[in-house]
């Protein structure tokens, strides 16, 4: 069964994100006959005397009238080696909050380069970005080569600057592709105009990056969204407790203890959409059956008994504020969910703001406003168990929320220690 990838997509306006994805769906043959239809009837329209792919992600009326990409869009498609989803994000820096949500689950991330212009401002925010979220894998796809002639100097030039900056962030995988996304060169099939390029071509890429080892399969957490009882004459005593595996591996027979109470018992059974497993690993939902009847409600935790996350009241955080219309400032309360946990909470201090362009530090940072990312130190009602968001994505984030307006207003990643 082919497994599946998501990836997201960051680039300044008029790089060709949308015609990058539009060009992957086209030529991997993941379109649907009416959805071409339509693009090559607004195409038209228009006056192109070509089918311009990237009306098929630019799919809000406002997009298509400025030419920009303004909400997040998710695409689906596949071939016979992988399934995709793909997030289209903004390249505005108005929307960075856009990009944060869309590439907050993303396992690959394409930054595309328009050849012209190389590495800008926002090749370097959205790389900044990219890694700040945790995605593991990077590709530079740098775009419309057929405008500088497909010159392998100006692909170098752009990939030794892009490599300079790099360094200075955490990029575990990095990968340079040339293409033109509107001729299709090195998108889905290899490019005759790019012989000096050895590498593979973009989909190849997609299809056999490896990204199982990314996922955290040592550290069991499996947060309680719901506890199931029937109460059915077939089964009577029918006790499970259903949720998302965020990380680790869960087998019948295994101990686990419970948080908060910390009191220990055994799995019994796993119970998933098409019947009983004898394991369950992330991102399952699934049920688990416990041996003792242990008090457990939604917002609890089962983990190893001898792997256990940090518990605490004091959380310190990278913070993507997301409202515009109030700042983030010390001493404002609002509400926090944290797996499937809710609380409430406090701001107690910020660190610093970053400069998403330069990275530099504003340490007189008293606020933080739309689309700004500072370190802030907060404070909740509860414990919250958490790990470090590096190490583990689904217990290292929580979101902020407004209670008045019950708005998400902020995204947050839990720093080490």
């Amino acid at each position: 069964m082919a497994d599946l990838l998501r990836f997201a997509t960051a680039g300044s306006v008029d790089d060709g994100k949308s015609t990058l994805i539009g060009r992957l769906l086209f030529d991997s043959k993941g379109l649907f006959t009416d959805q071409l239809e339509d693009v090559e009837r607004i195409s038209k329209r228009r006056g192109n005397d070509y089918v311009d792919l990237s009306l098929l992600t630019d799919g809000l009326r406002a997009e298509r009238e400025q030419g920009i990409t303004i909400d997040v869009a998710y695409r689906y498609f596949a071939t016979p080696r992988r399934k995709f989803i793909i997030a289209d994000t903004p390249g505005h820096v108005q929307y960075t909050r856009n990009m944060v949500t869309g590439a907050s689950t993303a396992d690959v991330a394409l930054i595309l380069i328009d050849a012209r212009h190389g590495v800008t401002e926002q090749s370097r925010r959205h790389a900044f970005l990219a890694t700040l979220l945790g995605v593991s894998h990077i590709v530079l796809c740098v775009n419309k080569m057929d405008l500088v002639q497909w010159s392998q100097d100006r692909f170098d030039e752009i990939c030794d600057e892009f490599r300079e900056f790099a360094a200075k962030l955490t990029i575990r995988d990095l990968t340079f592709i040339p293409v033109s996304a509107l001729l299709g060169d090195n998108v889905v099939e290899r490019s005759a105009n790019t012989p000096w390029f050895a590498g593979a071509t973009l989909l190849s890429y997609l299809e056999n990056v490896h990204v199982g080892s990314d996922r955290n399969l040592v550290d069991v957490r499996f947060p309680v969204q719901y506890v199931i009882r029937p109460q059915t004459a077939s089964h009577p005593d029918y006790r499970g407790y259903a949720g998302m595996l965020a990380s680790g591996i869960v087998r019948v027979g295994d101990p686990v203890r419970v948080l908060p109470s910390g009191l220990e018992t055994t799995v019994t059974a796993i119970d998933g959409p098409d019947g009983p497993l004898t394991e369950a690993f992330p991102p399952m939902s699934v049920t688990i059956r416990l041996e003792e009847d242990i008090d457990i409600s939604r917002g609890d935790m089962l983990v190893r008994p001898r792997n256990v996350p940090h518990s605490s009241q004091d959380i310190e955080a990278m913070v993507c504020w997301m409202d515009d219309s109030a700042e983030l400032v010390p001493g404002k309360k609002y509400a926090l969910k944290h797996t499937t946990k809710w609380a409430r909470m406090v701001v107690r201090e910020i660190e610093y703001r970053v400069d998403v362009n330069t990275l530099h530090r504003d340490l007189d940072a008293s606020s933080l406003g739309l689309n700004e990312i500072g370190r802030v130190r907060l404070r909740s009602t509860v414990p919250l168990f958490c790990d470090p968001y590096t190490e583990n994505r689904a217990t290292g984030s929580f979101i902020i929320v407004d209670e008045q307006t019950n708005n998400t207003v902020g995204a947050g990643m839990i720093l080490r220690r």
